[in-house]
């Protein structure tokens, strides 16, 4: 009796075909079970969070938010992910998605880094001069959508500028916008897979890609160039309610471009 082959995956090369099938299997898997759970112990949090565990850097790239984020990203593998372990060998290929996926969050952080020491400034000059002006100022830099609380508490800040009671409210307010940031996972593959597309426009620059908005073919070096430019906009407008991980999309496809660049200079050819 001949087996039957699900013919979306039959012809794809095993890497690949296997990271799709884990995606898929740990969010059914964690839908299924308790996924705020799920993501608590496999998400990706800062090192300086009470959650964070080494094994999350490898862990939450097999995470997805919902099955449109996972559908994307498998997408663009299987599409793109195909070819280059058709030319690389699944070793190598295995290799420069865990590089780029690694490299990913390892510029994520570091801007992460950024953000947290500068709030960590701010709390550190509300702590010296707690005035209602320096505290809104926190509030508006580093809250994207102040709840009606916070906002209250602006006010009467003004009001009662030496009130005890009210500094106390405010600082306990800034310590809690800090751990919240601190203690935001992150879930997903794009970063590898923004290094993927980086490594697809490399080795295949003059492919033409078929856009759907708007529908027009596009070389695949300008897809790449343009994708990261929007991206580095992204990530610098950083907009109220954006929580995509823009800096992470560029991570993947700054170190995907070391890589090959590395792999160009040992005299690595590309067939």
């Amino acid at each position: 009796m001949q087996g039957y082959r699900v013919p979306i995956l039959g012809n794809t090369p095993p890497v690949v075909k296997n990271i799709i099938i884990i995606n898929v299997l740990m969010l059914i898997g964690a839908m299924a079970t308790n996924y705020e759970a799920a993501v608590g112990a496999l998400g990706l949090f800062y090192p300086v969070s009470e959650f964070f565990r080494p094994y999350q850097i490898v862990t939450h790239m097999f995470m997805h938010g919902n099955f449109m984020h996972l559908f994307f990203n498998m997408f663009a593998l299987y599409m793109f992910g195909r070819l280059l372990e058709m030319v690389w060998g699944s070793k190598r290929f295995l290799t420069y998605y865990f590089v780029t996926g690694i490299g990913a969050i390892a510029l994520h952080f570091f801007v992460a880094w950024l953000q947290l020491s500068s709030m960590k400034s701010d709390i550190v000059v509300f702590q010296n001069t707690p005035t209602p002006e320096i505290f809104e100022r926190f509030v508006r830099s580093h809250l994207d959508a102040p709840s009606g609380y916070v906002l209250n508490l602006i006010t009467r800040f003004y009001e009662f500028p030496d009130s005890y009671s009210i500094i106390s409210e405010a600082k306990m307010v800034l310590y809690k916008v800090y751990e919240q940031r601190v203690n935001i996972p992150v879930i997903g593959a794009s970063g590898a897979v923004f290094g993927v597309l980086l490594a697809f426009g490399m080795l295949f620059p003059n492919t033409e890609l078929m856009l759907l908005f708007p529908p027009i073919p596009i070389k695949a070096k300008y897809f790449v160039i343009g994708y990261g430019l929007i991206e580095l906009f992204l990530g610098v407008a950083n907009g109220s309610g954006d929580n995509v991980a823009h800096f992470a999309h560029l991570g993947g496809m700054i170190f995907g471009f070391i890589l090959i660049k590395i792999w160009n200079r040992n005299r690595y050819r590309f067939y």
